[in-house]
């Protein structure tokens, strides 16, 4: 075991992957001699070479249209985009080829391929930046969406994205890769895609969150000595529905913290699901806390993220019913 940062453990993970199997690539913009422009890939290109570790031009579509062709031949491609934002000219490739050539092949062919690209904010980065658009790739049918709210989580989930055959959207919070360190194996390890993991146990509330939102959703709970059951989504296609239903029909009262946009995000289809799985189980409205349907601003983050203040308005306020 060893103390790391998110940072760490992932590029551990893509170390560990690559030395298992040849037929690992990476590909991206400045992964190489650079290391990515968060250090993800650091010393990567040293140890495996420009055969492995493939610095591309700035062109998002031809990163993952060359991930498609190289996983279409028997390769596991690795693809960076630089920031979540810059993926929409890749948009076409992931929704309309990689998604769906299994269905149209009739399971003759498959893409397994993982696209690794930082979302949210946290770095005053702006609105092209700081964007958390999980929802659009939720969306798509054929993709596996995951997302690790600290270090432990994000190798086991990246090394059990490896061994899919599917293509998977790996969405790493950008302002969690340096916030904390913990106690990670050296060895490879997997931990479950599809299945949550309850962070708290209690009786009063269910807080449901995900990704960057769980380190906040934990400190206002202890700090406020909240007897909450804490549920980290961890993968959100495919979504553990069954953990949450469990804690709903437990606690009776449900929170949702996500610092997407609140129009039709992931918060919605929870609050949907638990209508049509578990309404008689409820004591009070399902109340989502998160990001404003705006562009995410340079200045006063604080005021657009999930804080204490919103997520204990909302606890409040489902208490009182």
């Amino acid at each position: 075991m060893s103390e790391v940062n998110m940072v760490q453990a992932l590029n551990s993970s893509l170390d560990a992957i690559m030395a298992m199997d040849e037929r690992v690539i990476l590909l991206g913009e400045d992964i190489g001699s650079d290391g990515g422009v968060f250090r993800v890939t650091d010393n990567l290109l040293n140890k495996y070479g420009p055969e492995r570790v493939i610095d591309t031009p700035l062109n998002e579509l031809g990163i993952v249209g060359m991930a498609i062709g190289m996983g279409l031949h028997g390769l596991k491609p690795i693809a960076e985009i630089q920031f979540q934002d810059y993926v929409f000219p890749a948009f076409d490739q992931i929704v309309n080829n990689m998604a769906k050539i299994r269905y149209r092949t009739g399971g003759r062919f498959s893409v397994p391929v993982i696209v690794r690209t930082p979302y949210g904010g946290g770095i005053k980065g702006g609105l092209y930046h700081s964007q958390s658009g999980e929802a659009y790739f939720v969306h798509t049918a054929g993709l596996t969406v995951v997302t690790p709210s600290n270090p432990y989580d994000a190798k086991g989930l990246l090394i059990s994205s490896y061994r899919r055959n599917d293509p998977v959207i790996f969405l790493e919070p950008k302002r969690l890769y340096r916030s904390s360190k913990v106690e990670v194996p050296e060895e490879p390890y997997e931990v479950e895609i599809g299945k949550a993991s309850v962070l708290r146990e209690g009786e009063d509330v269910s807080v449901i969150t995900y990704g960057s939102s769980v380190p906040t959703v934990l400190n206002t709970v202890d700090k406020n000595s909240l007897n909450a059951d804490v549920i980290d989504l961890r993968t959100l296609l495919p979504m553990d529905i069954e953990t949450v239903i469990k804690s709903v029909r437990k606690t009776g009262r449900v929170v949702i913290v996500h610092e997407a946009p609140r129009t039709l995000g992931v918060g919605a289809e929870i609050s949907a699901l638990i209508s049509e799985k578990a309404l008689d189980s409820l004591l009070a409205p399902v109340l989502r806390v998160t990001g404003f349907d705006t562009p995410f601003p340079y200045s006063r983050e604080d005021a657009y993220l999930p804080n204490e203040k919103r997520i204990m308005n909302a606890v409040n306020k489902v208490m009182s019913y």
